[in-house]
C-alpha cells in the first residue's frame, strides 16, 4: 500500500505525521489539523478517529481495525447539549486492539494495552492491560529495560 501517500495527503491538511507511519486508506480521520502521530505508528482499517479536539498519538503505537477514538461529546448538564471538543493523548508503545473505544479527555500511558472491544473512559496507567466495558485492570506488561 502507499502509506507515505496517505501521510503526505494528511500533512497537506495540517496533520503532523512522523516517519514510517502506516494509516490504512479506510481509516476515517475527521479533522486532520487536530492530529499528531509519532514515528513508526499504525492506524488500521475502518478505525474511526473522531478528533474534534487535539489527538496526540505517540511513537510505535498500534491502533487496530475498527477502533474508535472519540474526542467529542455533549455537555449533558447544559440544556442546549453543547458540543465539547476534547483531547485524547496516547503515549508511546500503546496497543489499542480491535473494536476498542477510547472516550474524550483520556490519557493512555506508555505501553498500555486496551483489549479487543474495551471501553475506556478514564486514564490508563503505563504498562497496564485493560479490558471490558467499562475497562478494568487485567494485568501488567513488562516495561523494556533501559541499557
Amino acid at each position: 500500500m502507499c502509506w507515505e501517500w496517505r501521510s503526505a495527503l494528511l500533512r497537506l491538511f495540517g496533520a503532523r505525521i512522523g516517519r514510517k507511519v502506516q494509516i490504512h486508506p479506510r481509516a476515517r480521520i475527521f479533522i486532520p489539523w487536530n492530529l499528531e502521530v509519532g514515528d513508526w505508528s499504525a492506524i488500521g482499517f475502518d478505525a474511526m478517529i473522531y478528533n474534534l479536539g487535539p489527538l496526540k498519538i505517540g511513537s510505535k503505537v498500534t491502533i487496530s481495525q475498527r477502533a474508535h477514538l472519540c474526542g467529542g461529546s455533549h455537555d449533558f448538564r447544559d440544556p442546549a447539549m453543547r458540543l465539547t471538543k476534547n483531547p485524547i493523548t496516547i503515549a508511546d508503545q500503546v496497543w489499542i486492539c480491535a473494536d476498542a473505544y477510547v472516550g474524550p479527555d483520556v490519557v493512555l500511558g506508555e505501553g498500555a494495552v486496551l483489549a479487543a472491544r474495551a471501553v475506556v473512559v478514564k486514564d490508563v496507567e503505563p504498562w497496564t492491560i485493560v479490558g471490558g466495558n467499562p475497562a478494568r485492570l487485567l494485568g501488567q506488561r513488562q516495561a523494556p529495560s533501559v541499557n
